[in-house]
């Protein structure tokens, strides 16, 4: 069987992603101090952008030593894309997600400086039902396969792909490339998910991921601290049996 576990000098407990999908600042400071040192990189999307004081929020992660994805899907004319990703690659941020075609990845590459630009493959929340309604005349597969490639070649650092996905892109993108999985679930609990396809934190590592981003199974527990430790662990166990 092949090995996909990723080879990159990624400290286990940095390989988790806690999404602050909260409606307000307030809220994700509040569930950031309740995690403290359980999780040390957070993704903040557009519900925190639209409830305003966004910046000040990458500021205060910054100022609390936790690493920050910016998950925004920066889409326009690649010019407007390119000065977007200049200006957010001036406040320290980690990641960033943009979308479209090979001129705005090109030129998000050009002005990323350290920021590390992730390129969207196909969203966790589609199924191939989704594709065909949209007019997509291939697999989920395909499309992820073909928009990692396009990144690959455009310079773009990473690619957010579930890790359904993940063994076969191992397999024919270059294995420098981060992959970011989204759509983690520690168990199984479809009850009003919107997430279609999902895996679990140990799938996700085996498949060849090198980051995870886990929401809701966090948030919503009863103690959301006990929650991350135990995803941590879980990671950790996953690349101990690898160096074993």
């Amino acid at each position: 069987m092949t090995n996909f576990i990723s080879q990159k000098s990624i400290l286990p407990r940095q390989r988790l992603i806690m999404a602050l999908d909260v409606p307000t600042s307030d809220q994700a400071r509040q569930l950031v101090t309740t995690l403290g040192d359980s999780v040390g990189f957070y993704k903040i999307g557009m519900e925190l952008f639209m409830a305003g004081d966004y910046f000040q929020l990458i500021d205060w992660l910054k100022q609390n030593d936790k690493q920050i994805f910016v998950d925004l899907k920066f889409f326009d004319v690649p010019a407007t894309v390119a000065r977007a990703i200049d200006s957010l690659s001036q406040r320290g941020v980690d990641f960033a997600t943009i979308h479209g075609n090979q001129s705005i990845m090109e030129a998000a590459v050009k002005t990323k400086g350290d920021l590390k630009i992730l390129a969207v493959t196909a969203l966790t929340s589609l199924d191939q039902g989704d594709l065909d309604d949209l007019g997509f005349q291939c697999s989920i597969e395909e499309l992820v396969l073909s928009r990692a490639r396009r990144a690959f070649e455009a310079g773009c650092d990473g690619v957010i792909s579930s890790g359904l996905e993940v063994p076969r892109l191992r397999e024919e993108v270059n294995q420098q490339l981060l992959v970011v999985s989204p759509g983690i679930r520690p168990v199984t609990n479809r009850q009003e998910d919107d997430q279609k396809r999902v895996v679990t934190v140990t799938d996700a590592f085996n498949n060849g991921a090198d980051y995870i981003v886990v929401g809701r199974p966090i948030r919503d527990a009863e103690h959301p601290a006990e929650m991350a430790l135990s995803i941590q662990q879980q990671i950790a166990d996953v690349f101990t049996s690898q160096s074993n």
